[in-house]
């Protein structure tokens, strides 16, 4: 269950609202980088200690893709450098970190530098920072002191019945024993298999499997890691692609010569430079990035060391 309080804080005063509830005044959407950002995280602190909270789970981090709806820029390193290393260790589903940390998560993300979660305790208490510099606050309890510091630090705390980037609570597959032993017999049909791995939104890291790998690549993947399993890569790299759509974006998948394996994102105009890019290839598939095209062998989300599903994919 959600929190049964929520507040939505802002610079923006509901006066400067019109009969539809969108802001009509002078404030800017974007971060002043200064008074008024501390000021937001000074709020978020006071609701905090009201709720008695002072460490947060990080839920459904993401960085930014090759689209970035943003403001403001995204910068190098998406706003992380200094609190994750840069392979991103920490920077997962349930990881938790200090109130201290989440703070400066809700900065970047105010500054839309290219990073976002939610941040959670529970059903105690929840951050999620939306657009525009809209940041709600859930609790459960209604912290009228943590209200009332809002509006003496300036901003502006009116109560909501929930936040509209409240996760909606879904059910996936579950990557357990059984999977496993699907992707075994694909495997054995096959020979060959590539797995595309998620454990941050927009971060993929692709693997072939093979028989001789799979136990390795298994240990290796990420907490909570979606795992989408699809056929093995070609090694015709000339027909895959002669074969690209004639519109539309797709995600080119390749193994280079040195055995690593990358991807970018190309559309029509970009076939050219793409050719060029993957001229000395070994292998390489196109990936639908529409759903409605995407057919998959196999889907599914890592459960937790107990065996339960907690990624909300």
């Amino acid at each position: 269950m959600p929190p049964a309080f929520v507040h939505r804080i802002t610079k923006y005063d509901p006066a400067d609202r019109d009969e539809h509830g969108s802001y009509r005044g002078a404030e800017e959407a974007v971060s002043d980088h200064g008074p008024v950002e501390a000021a937001y995280l000074e709020a978020v602190a006071a609701f905090a200690e009201a709720a008695g909270i002072d460490r947060l789970e990080i839920r459904e981090p993401s960085l930014t893709g090759f689209v970035h709806f943003g403001a403001q820029a995204a910068v190098e390193g998406h706003g992380l450098s200094g609190l994750f290393p840069a392979d991103l260790t920490g920077y997962y589903d349930g990881t938790e970190v200090s109130l201290e940390v989440a703070l400066e998560l809700i900065r970047v993300m105010l500054r839309e530098q290219g990073a976002w979660c939610r941040l959670e305790a529970g059903d105690v208490f929840t951050v999620h920072v939306g657009w525009d510099q809209y940041v709600y606050v859930g609790s459960d309890r209604p912290c009228a002191d943590a209200v009332a510091r809002t509006r003496e630090l300036g901003l502006f705390a009116e109560p909501m019945k929930v936040s509209p980037y409240a996760a909606e609570p879904e059910v996936g597959e579950v990557a357990d024993e059984s999977f496993w032993a699907s992707v075994r017999a694909e495997l054995a049909a096959r020979q060959g298999l590539l797995l595309e791995e998620i454990h941050v939104l927009n971060v993929t890291r692709w693997h072939r499997l093979t028989a001789e790998n799979l136990d390795t690549v298994r240990a290796s993947l990420g907490p909570r890691a979606l795992l989408t399993v699809w056929p093995d890569l070609q090694s015709d790299v000339d027909a895959v692609l002669a074969a690209l759509p004639s519109e539309w974006h797709v995600e080119f998948v390749w193994e280079a010569q040195d055995g690593t394996i990358r991807d970018v994102t190309v559309d029509e105009t970009e076939y050219q430079e793409l050719a060029a890019l993957v001229a000395n290839a070994r292998a390489a598939r196109a990936l639908s990035l529409y759903t409605d095209e995407q057919d998959p062998l196999l889907q599914a989300a890592l459960p937790d060391s107990d065996g339960v599903l907690r990624a909300r994919w």
